[in-house]
């Protein structure tokens, strides 16, 4: 049994989920496939994730699963799209590479096939930069039936699109199909009349009978009418006043039959744009149709929603009349706004690490030889100021970096279960310290909370974020509140709020009395270096990372504010399913070394130089390599005598330190082993565990933390 996205069960058949995998590697196609559940045991869980992301109910339906064809070049990609229009069974969608050799490339396989199959929604897969957006769109034409899906796949973001995009299939050709039927409807409605007419004013005696036959006609038509599922209109051409509507327009509107009678949608302000709707009936009147015209429309209750609009004028009762089709998109609009911002961010944070691991490692030298600088003896008092004022500035470096890290999701975490009311009672002091004496700060702790999995680091991290731009909200005093309390979310929740997810969670949440946001600020809030503050006051990037913390561990955030009002905040985090545990206290024991060797491998040349001045002065021994291949040569030379393997992970040359050390410690069994990096990646997580015997140090460290660590390393 496979499980389908459906908020209409009845339509469930007619959905299209034919897809076709074109590319010359065959464990792409594995690897989608297992993504996509097809014959795999993993259908549930995939299920499950993408009822969370799209934010629909499950229905279990054997009939509709997705079904998916391979091809290995575009040549036969073409033909078996081709093949399959002819037999009727048109596919829905394809993922396609952008290099096949020796063949066609992607962008020239999908110019071919869209010249006669343009419906097919297509995401281009690579993981290289080949063809800019620009390239592409010249080469293929504007279209808003391609993505970009960036190798390696997220398996979440690839059920997102196989979803998205073959409902997007089939909902065009629902749309297609429905305004054919309508279009048949009007014609046939406009033939009957025009021949009534002329029989009118030929045969006066067959009027009896012809009036008869139009009563038919009427009733037909109204009963379908009424009857669609599409929400529809019946308005004077002239004056565009509201003639009928039918249950489903109302049912979008939330106005009631009474109200929208001989009014205009301007008189009930349904339309966002005047302006738009008058372009919109203009060109019903000069050209006596429009199709798939896109309008927002405001219901009853101010909320606005994303429609494409479809009109045909005709006679009606000796009236001139329009018919007008209405089709909600909102849900897909939304998807697809989600679906940016994911790629915006994801871009964004690309640059993010790489800026951040380049500083990480110039703080590292920063911070060892101001340390070392220090512990000197004979300095005199401004020197020691100096100093000091070096190492506070590096320390503030080093937390800015670790929030690029964070927002990028690279990061090196140490997650737990623990229990958020001791974190923020810990936490308090503190807080108290940072919003100041104006400030009036109040919390309020839920009994029996469940724990949560997570860094304690990155939860203080968001709490001190959100109460700092409380406090900057509201600079002539008022109150923060902090407040925790365990959550069941019910569907009706799921479906206000397209994040959210059903189940048990522990909610955080932070309110103020500031300033408040407009809603066009608040639909920024968390894009990365967005700011409302004046230069120099903030980064723009402390929302982006709570966001990005909160993301990582699957949660979501819910904020509402108004102007001059006040904002709260929402944050939704999973309960853990172990206790919360005790944090550890630090060892304050000796971190000085007996002789031991130390291989250490690092290609930056001033990091290298002072950890090895650091590890010497600690007692050790230390033999230092540019990369891996001249690490590998040095122990060959000492013939592996060496106690402590300490590398970083991203080196030239082709020989990641991680390859590295499994080398080694396949000839040298119990080789302990210490990795560096500015940042992770997945290195050291849940998906891409630390081997045993090694440990993990993350750029920059101060002397001390690297002794502490090699000391700890070495007498496990």
């Amino acid at each position: 049994m496979h499980a389908v996205l459906t908020d209409n069960p009845a339509t469930v058949a007619e959905r299209n989920q034919r897809i076709l995998i074109i590319d010359d590697n065959t464990s792409i196609h594995e690897d989608i496939r297992k993504i996509l559940g097809v014959g795999s045991s993993e259908d549930a869980a995939h299920d499950e994730e993408a009822a969370a992301l799209f934010g629909f109910e499950i229905a279990q339906n054997n009939d509709v699963p997705f079904e998916v064809d391979s091809a290995y070049q575009g040549e036969e990609g073409l033909e078996m799209v081709r093949r399959a229009a002819e037999e009727g069974r048109p596919y829905a969608m394809a993922f396609v590479d952008v290099r096949m050799p020796p063949g066609w490339d992607g962008i020239e396989t999908i110019s071919k096939i869209w010249r006669k199959h343009a419906d097919l929604q297509v995401v281009i897969c690579t993981a290289y930069s080949d063809y800019s957006w620009e390239d592409m769109i010249r080469q293929v034409g504007k279209t808003d039936s391609l993505v970009i899906l960036k190798k390696p796949f997220d398996n979440v973001e690839v059920l997102q699109l196989a979803h998205t995009l073959t409902q997007k299939w089939t909902l065009s050709n629902q749309l297609r199909s429905h305004l054919k039927s309508l279009d048949e409807i009007v014609a046939t409605r406009t033939l009957e009349l025009q021949s009534a007419n002329t029989r009118l004013r030929q045969e006066m005696e067959v009027r009896a009978q012809a009036d008869l036959d139009l009563r038919l006609s009427e009733e037909r038509f109204a009963k379908a009418f009424k009857a669609s599922p599409i929400p529809m209109a019946i308005q004077e051409l002239a004056t565009e006043r509201f003639i009928d509507v039918n249950d489903a327009f109302l049912a979008m509107t939330g106005i009631s039959r009474a109200e929208i009678t001989n009014r205009t949608p301007v008189e009930l302000r349904i339309c966002q744009s005047a302006e738009a709707q008058r372009e919109l009936w203009l060109a019903l009147q000069r050209d006596g149709s429009v199709r798939s015209i896109e309008v927002q429309l405001r219901t009853a209750t101010g909320a606005l929603r994303e429609c494409v609009v479809s009109a045909e004028a005709f006679e009606l009762g000796g009236k001139s009349v329009a018919l007008v089709a209405t089709l909600d998109v909102s849900e897909q609009r939304n998807l697809e706004k989600q679906l940016r911002h994911a790629q915006k961010l994801e871009a964004v944070g690309q640059f993010a690490s790489g800026v951040a691991h380049d500083f990480n490692n110039m703080l590292t030298v920063i911070q060892g030889y101001t340390c070392l600088s220090l512990a000197a003896a004979g300095l005199d008092a401004d020197v020691i100021n100096s100093l000091n004022q070096v190492a506070l500035a590096s320390d503030r470096a080093a937390a800015l970096t670790r929030q690029l890290l964070t927002f990028s999701r690279k990061q090196m975490t140490q997650p737990r279960s623990l229990d958020l009311n001791d974190t923020l009672r810990n936490l308090h002091d503190m807080l108290r310290r940072v919003i100041g004496e104006h400030i009036e700060l109040g919390c309020e702790f839920g009994e029996n909370l469940p724990a949560i999995f997570a860094d304690e680091s990155n939860i203080e991290q968001v709490v001190m974020n959100l109460v700092v731009n409380a406090r900057d909200a509201m600079p002539q005093g008022g109150r923060v509140a902090i407040h925790t309390e365990a959550v069941n979310i019910d569907p009706a929740h799921v479906r206000r709020h397209a994040e959210a997810r059903l189940g048990d969670f522990v909610c955080l949440t932070v309110s103020d009395t500031g300033c408040g946001m407009s809603p066009e600020t608040l639909s920024h809030i968390f894009e990365p270096f967005f700011t409302t503050k004046e230069v120099g006051k903030g980064t723009g990037i402390g929302l982006a990372t709570v966001y990005g913390i909160v993301s990582q561990l699957e949660g979501w955030i819910e904020v509402g504010s108004q102007i001059n009002e006040g904002t709260v905040l929402r944050i939704f985090l999973p309960v853990s399913e172990a206790e919360a545990e005790p944090l550890a206290l630090p060892d304050s024991g000796d971190v000085y070394g007996h002789g031991e060797r130390i291989l250490l491998v690092e290609d930056e040349r001033a990091v290298r130089e002072i950890i090895t001045a650091i590890l010497c002065d600690h007692g050790y021994q230390v033999w230092g390599a540019a990369d891996g291949p001249e690490a590998l040569a040095l122990w060959q030379e000492r013939r592996g005598r060496f106690d402590l393997l300490v590398t970083d992970i991203v080196m030239p040359n082709g020989l990641k330190g991680n390859v590295l050390a499994a080398q080694l410690q396949a000839e040298k069994a119990g080789l302990k082993v210490i990795f560096s990096s500015g940042y992770s990646c997945n290195f050291g997580t849940e998906s891409e565990p630390l081997p045993d015997g090694c440990s993990f140090l993350a750029k920059p460290y101060k002397p001390q933390v690297l002794a502490r660590a090699v000391r700890d390393c070495l007498s496990d």
